[in-house]
């Protein structure tokens, strides 16, 4: 860290005892933490809200009337629903009870009691909360009900909380085996859907399969976002030239490592080199691959996709000719 950038974290510590009278830095820490702490729970409130009152929408506005399913554990609650009788208020409560025990060892006690209460909150919006009955054709049922339930799920996930138990379940088992959170949910789906074919008829399987297509697409896109991004590592002997052409073409951020070359086409070669990593739309890929083969076409180039991200020059652009 250098002596300005020191300087500048001392004066702003500075102005905050003096604003707020306090003692020492130690203190001046204290209130921030409370003051970021304070802020993401506003914002966590928020979001699970939203989500519960989407989720309700998406169950009472379409797949309930309709005797539709999902898949995960809100599936399994409109499956028991449809098959007792009993409303789905309660099962949506009783099902997700072993999710939000096994939450509770597996990811905190604030998970779980974030969780808790959104559970509680989906299941009395379902029940007390006057929602329209929207439509009853099967297609628009099953791709809006599961857009807006997928909607309230991803929302609840952003405020820090599931309102479907299964997520839960795919962390621990992935955690203790083998297998993909999203090889789990997979799994329970199929049993869900499977069991409705059995139980109900094959019409009623295939539809809430399209519903939960809906739902899960619409769970990527509220997590995600609309925009993909790739963070992409470039290996190359003239790393300033490209470095340079990110920064003033592409108008991206950029961090550079200092690293040493180890063995390529030519053979062992050791020698210092700089290796550089930037984080790029999907639509940009393309751009930037000819703009490195332009400088140096022997680059070697890895890319990932980047799932989220917070700060940098990521929503900044100043794209040139």
């Amino acid at each position: 860290m250098n002596k300005n950038r020191v300087r500048k974290i001392d004066n702003f510590f500075k102005w905050i005892r003096n604003e707020r009278n306090f003692d020492n830095i130690s203190d001046a820490r204290r209130f921030i933490e409370m003051k970021v702490e304070i802020k993401k729970m506003i914002v966590d409130i928020f979001l699970i809200v939203m989500g519960i009152l989407s989720a309700g929408f998406g169950l009472k506005g379409f797949l309930l009337p309709n005797a539709f399913l999902d898949g995960g554990a809100t599936g399994i609650s409109l499956l028991i629903s449809n098959l007792t009788g009993i409303k789905l208020s309660i099962i949506l409560i009783i099902v997700n009870i072993p999710f939000l025990i096994l939450g509770y060892n597996v990811l905190g006690k604030r998970f779980a009691i974030k969780t808790a209460l959104a559970i509680v909150g989906l299941a009395a919006c379902v029940a007390y909360f006057p929602y329209p009955e929207i439509t009853h054709d099967k297609v628009l049922v099953s791709v809006f009900g599961g857009f807006f339930l997928g909607a309230g799920i991803g929302l609840a996930i952003r405020g820090s909380a599931v309102i479907d138990g299964t997520e839960v379940l795919a962390i621990s088992v992935s955690k203790k085996s083998g297998l993909t959170i999203g090889d789990v949910i997979l799994i329970v789906n199929v049993i869900i859907f499977s069991a409705a074919a059995w139980l109900l008829s094959i019409e009623t399987a295939l539809y809430a399969m399209l519903t939960y297509l809906s739902a899960s697409k619409t769970v990527d896109f509220i997590i995600e976002g609309i925009e993909e991004y790739m963070g992409v590592t470039i290996i190359s002997v003239k790393a300033d030239k490209i470095r340079t052409m990110i920064i003033n073409r592409l108008g991206r951020g950029i961090t550079v490592y200092k690293g040493e070359r180890g063995y390529g086409k030519s053979g062992e070669k050791h020698y210092d080199m700089k290796i550089i990593y930037t984080i790029v739309t999907r639509l940009e890929v393309g751009r930037l691959k000819y703009e490195i083969e332009k400088i140096d076409p022997n680059a070697f180039v890895v890319m990932v996709s980047v799932k989220d991200m917070k700060g940098g020059m990521i929503k900044k652009r100043t794209l040139k000719g």
